[in-house]
């Protein structure tokens, strides 16, 4: 089995909390950050460019993607350009359909040949890609989303998807394939086994990388201490 220092897939941390993005700023394994707007909610933003711009003058070297938050293509480019001059570091994040399921890709064209670094997100068919990578200026890095996790939610395997999305992209050098909405542990293997570029993952998995190799049955006995514990902590009787 892989340890962590053989895996080839660079690590992002998902997430909107101050605090715990420059902590995992500090460790060498994450190479870069995501966010969206329904994580800032979580956290409690309420000043969106005053977050990004506070987050932005710590991280200076790792990619950071800050999404747009409207529905109306005109004012998403508006706000994407906005949010590109805020550093050289950033990724724009532009879904690839809004609410009224009208497809992007005029946008994301528009915004590639102006030199924004782009992450299409929200992605979960190859049709999808397809449509992407033709569009995307080919000398500039962006960043293609595909949210394994979500395809999984389905009932679908991911795993061929995601394959048959690297092949549509083995001629887009400067386009890398991030698995998204990852659910477990399990997923970074999965996703640098197959060749993927990069995986976004919740600090709560970054934190579980530790268990990579651990003994099983040790991780048997560990469970069946914590539920011994808990029970008497809650002094059950029967």
């Amino acid at each position: 089995m892989k340890k962590i220092e053989d895996l080839k897939i660079k690590i992002f941390s998902d997430g909107a909390d101050k605090k715990e993005m420059l902590d995992m700023n500090s460790k060498t394994l994450i190479k870069g950050f995501t966010t969206n707007p329904s994580l800032m909610k979580k956290t409690g933003i309420k000043n969106y460019e005053a977050f990004a711009k506070d987050i932005l003058s710590i991280i200076k070297e790792k990619p950071i993607s800050f999404e747009v938050f409207s529905d109306d293509f005109d004012e998403m480019e508006r706000q994407a350009m906005k949010i590109a001059s805020w550093a050289d570091n950033v990724y724009v994040k532009i879904p690839i359909t809004n609410t009224k399921k009208q497809n992007s890709a005029k946008l994301i064209k528009r915004l590639s040949e102006k030199k924004v670094k782009l992450n299409i997100t929200a992605i979960m068919t190859l049709d999808q890609v397809k449509t992407v990578v033709k569009i995307l200026d080919k000398k500039i890095p962006n960043i293609i989303s595909v949210f394994a996790g979500r395809i999984a939610d389905t009932g679908r395997d991911p795993i061929p998807i995601m394959k048959d999305c690297l092949n549509e992209m083995k001629n887009y050098p400067n386009s890398e394939l991030l698995w998204a909405s990852s659910r477990e542990l399990l997923n970074i293997i999965q996703s640098d086994d197959i060749g993927c570029h990069i995986i976004t993952v919740t600090n709560d998995i970054i934190n579980k990388l530790e268990l990579i190799n651990f003994d099983l049955e040790e991780y048997s006995l560990n469970t069946v201490k914590t539920f011994y514990k808990d029970a008497s902590e809650a002094n059950f009787k029967i």
